[in-house]
């Protein structure tokens, strides 16, 4: 039996009852609605209107952005529930889990919660943090077209105590990233081009045509340095976060200290001599060398280096969400400028395959929230077709909200309107002030949480919520750029196909798979190794020669195993078997 039928059945009774009380502040539903009033109907729905103005505390583990939800965004919530956003946000507060143990230690970390699954729900159930969304779920109408996913991530908690993210229909042997992978080696290609399209057999064949890149384009039209290569440090984890991404060019993904292939064939230590995380430590030792290198790596955040990539002041790219989006503006492919995949012989990127059932994360309800009603009716208009456009809007995946940004024109296909291609194509646009004015990019959902993957399919236009999937749209950037670069790569219209086609693609079956939470022991032994692979890591790139680079190395692995790296080590070895294990499962099961 599906859950849904189960919660509803379940509620009906409770309802029946009258033993459900409102914690809303909502308006009189109408005679066929039920609010959680009390009041028996035959149909469950949300309120359309909600009288009293809250604000809610949103402790979200993936938001980059910490205070109040601003701009049009908050604009279309506060216009629908009522309700402002105050965005928690670890990853800005820093300290690492200092936090979430000091709100939990509270017993009260948040009105809504972005978390992780597995351990640490079960933890918070266990804590009674959560809330049991079942009195709610019958209403919850656009979570329930995911009601499988449901009832999996729930199996065995009693209850309905989050919802899954990144939920779509796709099959999980089939990439999630839509035209694009989450990774790649892009590059400038225009000055790719003025070299005269060299080959590049691996990673390192890249050194001298970065080189020769970078003399040619020495300043950037804001009169600063150009550097083929420029770091960061603020998402640094278990290992550098931009040591690790060269990796995936090549089918490994992270899981602890471990890189594990994406088809379980191979998996390496990352402290390994030959290990491709170390590879990927020499090949920025020797773009430094070369000069390759920003000097402000070490300093300088992911904003910063933003507004680099925005200026025309670093020729490559680890995603094709920072290049291409920051630098790949109208103008600029017009006068056939940007960035797009390089052609690496040897490369095979890692891609992951949509989750069956649900991402790494979900969405729940604190059990201190004031009104969990509106939460709940929040919740699932985030899984509505409108809340996956504009939630998703974040990451530039969904085309946003419709008839500010796009439109379904007069062929009955979705389109970017005037402003949509300002700011898709252009990089950002002013809003007009009846959407809440600001800046367009500045405005969007803190959240950063997909709760419907952006290339799945609105069931309304028959075409996916990213605009980048609309015939409208790849007609607009029909550009010198892109027709160099496809008359380059043998005709492949988008990345993906080219990877597809030349069999440079490795997709990771989407098994919804949760690494176990560390005993208090390994994460203590962990959080020391990390903090000492990081630094060293650091320090080799910017080595002052070979026998420096080497000695660190050498430094590196004898301090890690000293503080008990083998022990963590085989830890992750064991979950990146298990997670392989879950993938191989996935695979056979939608596979029937």
């Amino acid at each position: 039996m599906k859950l849904k039928s189960t919660v509803a059945l379940t509620a009906s009774v409770i309802l029946a009852a009258g033993t459900l009380a409102s914690c809303s502040s909502a308006e009189d539903p109408t005679p066929t609605e039920t609010s959680g009033t009390g009041s028996t109907t035959e149909t469950a729905a949300f309120p359309t209107q909600w009288e009293d103005e809250i604000t809610i505390d949103v402790f979200d583990g993936l938001a980059n952005y910490m205070g109040m939800q601003s701009g049009w965004f908050a604009k279309v919530v506060k216009d629908k529930f009522n309700m402002n956003l105050n965005i928690i946000a670890p990853n800005v507060a820093g300290g690492g889990d200092t936090l979430y143990n000091t709100r939990v230690a509270a017993g009260d970390l948040g009105d809504l919660i972005v978390t992780d699954k597995g351990e640490r729900m079960e933890e918070l159930i266990q804590g009674g943090l959560l809330l049991d969304m079942s009195e709610y779920y019958p209403a919850m109408e656009n979570v329930a077209v995911f009601d499988q996913a449901v009832e999996k991530l729930n199996d065995g908690t009693g209850g309905i105590y989050a919802t899954p993210t990144s939920v779509s229909s796709i099959l999980p042997t089939e990439p999630s990233e839509g035209l694009d992978p989450t990774f790649g080696p892009f590059i400038r290609w225009d000055l790719y081009k003025e070299l005269g399209y060299p080959e590049i057999s691996t990673l390192e064949d890249l050194l001298p045509i970065l080189k020769d890149m970078q003399d040619l384009e020495p300043k950037a039209e804001n009169g600063q340095n150009v550097y083929a290569l420029s770091l960061f440090k603020d998402w640094d984890g278990n290992m550098m976060v931009t040591g690790k991404q060269p990796t995936c060019f090549y089918g490994f993904d992270e899981i602890g200290f471990v890189l594990a292939k994406a088809d379980g064939s191979e998996y390496q230590s990352i402290l390994d001599s030959d290990s491709e995380y170390i590879r990927t430590m020499r090949f920025y030792y020797e773009a430094n060398q070369l000069g390759l290198v920003d000097p402000e790596s070490t300093t300088q955040n992911y904003d910063t280096l933003w507004s680099k990539f925005q200026n025309g002041q670093v020729l490559f790219s680890w995603w094709p969400w920072l290049g291409q989006s920051a630098y790949n503006t109208a103008d600029h492919m017009a006068e056939g400028k940007g960035f797009e995949i390089a052609p690496l012989e040897d490369m095979q990127v890692f891609s992951y395959g949509a989750e069956a059932y649900g991402g790494k994360q979900v969405i729940a309800i604190g059990s201190q929230a004031e009104d969990p009603e509106r939460i709940a009716a929040f919740v699932d208009w985030l899984y509505s077709a409108e809340g996956t456009y504009m939630n998703n809007s974040q990451t530039m995946g969904a085309a946003g909200p419709e008839g500010l940004t796009w439109e379904v024109g007069a062929s009955g296909e979705p389109e970017l309107t005037e402003f949509g291609q300002a700011v898709f194509l252009d990089g950002d646009a002013t809003v007009p002030e009846e959407w809440g004015g600001g800046g367009y990019i500045d405005g969007t959902s803190t959240l950063n949480v997909s709760a419907v993957l952006p290339n799945d399919t609105d069931t309304t236009t028959g075409y996916p919520f990213s605009y980048k999937f609309w015939p409208s749209y790849q007609a607009l950037v029909e550009t010198p750029l892109s027709e160099d670069w496809s008359a380059e790569m043998g005709g492949a219209a988008t990345t993906m196909d080219y990877l597809r086609d030349n069999d440079k693609l490795l997709v990771a079956p989407g098994a919804s798979f949760v690494v176990p939470t560390d005993t208090s022991e390994i994460e203590t032994l962990r959080n020391q190794i990390k903090a000492i692979v990081v630094q060293y890591s650091w320090q080799m790139v910017f080595a002052k020669d070979d026998a420096q680079f080497e000695s660190l190395l050498s430094e590196l692995q004898s301090t890690a195993d000293g503080l008990g790296y083998q022990q963590v080590l085989e830890v992750d070895m064991a979950n990146a078997q298990a997670q392989n294990d879950a993938r191989v499962a996935i695979a056979a099961e939608f596979s029937e």
